[in-house]
């Protein structure tokens, strides 16, 4: 099959004007324009349809890309916006075709997204990832700009959910089938918590990870999905499946979807952002706080708590990425509802649920579209299915809400050298010696037009969080990082256009990281850990009155510095 590029989106094809392009499309122009990157070089070589080989030569071919990507910490970069949890009438509890998925998520400016759709008896019984298939190639056709990966949200054994993805390629339907009859925990009735459950899990991990490393199909990632939520993705299952496949398991969601379920008046008086409306059960960790079942500002309790689990993760000094998803079911305010069965059907003996019709009526729904309010963004060198992976994995991430701004930049340096590939960037490692000074160069660009609420964003503050690595645990529970906290807060109020800070970091006297976090100032106090720790957190919202628009977060992955 010949190499062609995949097309470009509309902001980086040179070949569309700028005067079709919405402000926010100039301004990602203009981002890509000042990386180097503007150009028909950014598009990198796909295949005529989409499709990459599965086959040794296409492995070397990938992990080329990867180098190209991934192996240097200091590149120029662009960003790709995308969404890795959506789901459409192939699951139980969803209602949208995947054409309306894909053209919504173009409306919103994403550039890739995948489709997971949940493992269930009928899902697997009528098909499962074989039956979706050709809608899947019809998306990708109806939609030539958007990098559209297949997936499943799998049911992890003794835990909770996870988004399971492939490139693709002619064995990534199935592989997904492969896998999900052979390792889900709802199909094989293995949710408990059990120490059986739990090995069976990294025993799928493994069987996963043999088949990416194989070439059986050209790249997979995993990635946890609304960890805390139910409280049983306990911290030595998160670090089991991490040491499982680490360059398969690359992380979790950072802020979970649902994020419109307390719209005041929408939902009920009880209602969370991310539907976090649980208690503990039978098969919840112990170990968790009952903070730990709510979100901070959407974020889950793991990211949104300074000196908490993904803290205590990063503090191992091992990467580990968060990211953001629409997890789209049921969109807010939507007036679609799945139309009727046909006589004698059902969803256990169909795999799919009716398409939807327009009832003219709001329907009930927790989530925004896929781009509408929560963003991934990925740092690539070029375009493509393959760079995507190579981004997510080599921790080139910041994710953000409500559209609060439109670029973020980051690059650590030693004092008096800023040169190009001297430094490190997001998820890159710079190595020094004991005693160098550093300067962190933080480039935000603000938002160029009004978000999809219709009010233009504005980012109060940019916080600097900075955590000691000491090494692998001792004790695989361990959620806490009391060497982390926030140690620079730049007030950006009123800042606009493109600007960067530098922010000392001081002499570095031990291996440490970084990460980024700012907010649009509307709804913050002292953190779940003090305000020694964080003055200025995310807060819980009043249940039911939670309006994810009056209340926007960015952070971003870690810098790591290793110190010799």
């Amino acid at each position: 099959m010949s190499r062609q590029p995949h097309p470009l989106p509309q902001w980086a094809d040179p070949e569309v004007p700028e005067t079709v392009l919405d402000a926010q499309g100039v301004s990602r122009r203009g981002l890509l324009r000042r990386a180097g990157l503007f150009g028909a070089g950014f598009a990198a070589a796909g295949y005529a349809a989409g499709i990459l080989g599965a086959t040794p030569a296409a492995a070397r071919e990938r992990d080329q890309d990867r180098d190209d990507c991934g192996g240097e910490d200091d590149p120029a970069l662009g960003y790709l916006v995308g969404d890795h949890h959506a789901h459409s009438v192939y699951s139980h509890d969803a209602k949208y075709t995947f054409s309306q998925q894909a053209a919504h998520a173009e409306r919103y400016g994403l550039d890739w997204m995948a489709f997971t759709e949940h493992s269930n008896f009928g899902h697997a019984n009528a098909g499962g990832a074989d039956a979706e298939h050709q809608e899947i190639l019809k998306a990708r056709a109806d939609n030539p700009r958007l990098l559209i990966f297949q997936g499943l949200e799998w049911y992890i054994p003794g835990a909770e959910h996870a988004t399971v993805f492939a490139a693709p390629g002619p064995n990534e339907v199935a592989l997904l089938r492969q896998f999900e009859l052979a390792y889900d925990g709802k199909l094989l009735a293995r949710g408990d918590s059990t120490a059986a459950n739990e090995a069976f899990a990294v025993e799928a991990l493994k069987w996963l990870d043999g088949k990416r490393r194989a070439g059986y199909v050209d790249d997979l990632l995993v990635l946890a999905n609304h960890p805390s939520r139910l409280g049983i993705d306990s911290p030595h299952e998160m670090r089991a499946w991490r040491d499982a496949a680490p360059d398969m398991v690359i992380g979790m969601e950072g802020a979970p979807g649902a994020q419109g379920a307390a719209i005041p008046g929408w939902r009920g008086a009880n209602s969370i952002r991310g539907e976090y409306e649980n208690k503990p059960s039978a098969n919840s960790w112990a170990g968790y706080p009952a903070e730990a079942y709510l979100t901070y500002g959407g974020f889950d309790w793991m990211t949104a708590t300074v000196g908490g689990l993904w803290d205590a993760m990063l503090a191992e000094g091992r990467l580990f990425s968060v990211t953001t998803n629409s997890d789209n079911h049921r969109t807010v305010f939507d007036t679609w509802a799945n139309g009727t069965w046909p006589a004698g059907q059902n969803f256990d003996n169909t795999g799919k649920l009716p398409d939807p019709v327009d009832t003219g009526t709001p329907q009930p729904g927790s989530d925004f579209w896929p781009g509408q309010f929560s963003r991934t963004h990925v740092g690539v060198t070029r375009h493509g299915y393959r760079q995507v992976m190579s981004g997510l994995r080599a921790g080139r991430v910041w994710v953000d809400h409500g559209q609060l701004v439109d670029g973020i930049d980051v690059r650590l340096y030693r004092d008096g050298d800023r040169r190009r590939g001297r430094g490190a960037t997001l998820g890159g490692r710079l190595s020094v010696r004991k005693g160098e000074k550093l300067t962190l160069a933080v480039t935000v660009t603000s938002a160029s037009r009004p978000n999809n609420n219709g009010v233009l964003p504005e980012l109060a503050h940019l916080d600097v969080i900075r955590g000691a690595v000491r090494g692998p645990v001792r004790d695989a529970d361990d959620w806490g990082a009391p060497d982390t906290r926030v140690v620079h807060t730049t007030d950006t109020t009123g800042r606009t256009g493109t600007y960067t800070l530098h922010i000392p970091v001081g002499r570095a006297e031990e291996s440490f990281y970084l990460r980024l976090r700012g907010s649009d100032g509307r709804r913050n106090g002292p953190g779940l850990l003090g305000a020694a720790i964080d003055p200025h957190g995310p807060t819980a919202h009043r249940p039911g009155d939670g309006d994810p628009w009056a209340d926007t977060w960015c952070y971003t992955n870690p810098v790591f510095v290793d110190v010799r």
